[in-house]
């Protein structure tokens, strides 16, 4: 077993009143190995100025973290089965909707990596296409949510 920590830090504004509902949302994550990210809600969610527009949203944060996963299971794959990998880029894509439950949800996660291999070591497309299916098998994170995951490879 494994255990993940991470520290969520917000703190209210001198000038804030907060039970008018304007306060900002800006916040830091803190990782334990030293990493301090800038986030806030979604500008989607939350308007502007109280939204942080150039910080990272827990629904950014969500797919990120999909991508991620899935990514570092699939280059572990690949360097098993003897193939080079160059660069990986996924522009992973959330849809954010009513789920049939009636609550708002993230339904569908869309990640479309787009593998470059070294020249000499190219898999056929059948290859390529059982490599990511294995890093969705295994991801933990795709394994602990219930929201719908789509692979689309993308062509190198």
């Amino acid at each position: 077993m494994s255990e993940y920590v991470a520290s969520v830090v917000w703190s209210r504004q001198a000038e804030e009143l907060f039970i008018d509902n304007k306060y900002s949302r800006a916040h830091q994550w803190q990782f334990d190995g030293g990493a301090t990210i800038a986030a806030s809600s979604s500008p989607h969610i939350v308007p502007l100025p109280y939204s942080m527009a150039e910080s990272v949203d827990p629904e950014e944060a969500f797919i990120a973290s999909l991508s991620s996963c899935h990514m570092l299971f699939f280059l572990s794959i690949a360097a098993k089965n003897k193939f080079i990998v160059d660069s990986y880029q996924d522009d992973a894509v959330g849809l954010m909707q009513r789920a049939s439950d009636g609550r708002m949800s993230m339904t569908q996660v869309t990640l479309k990596p787009c593998v470059k291999f070294a020249e000499n070591e190219q898999p056929s497309a059948e290859q390529l296409e059982e490599m990511h299916h294995q890093a969705h098998e295994l991801c933990f994170i795709a394994n602990s949510v219930k929201t719908h995951i789509v692979i689309e490879i993308v062509g190198a």
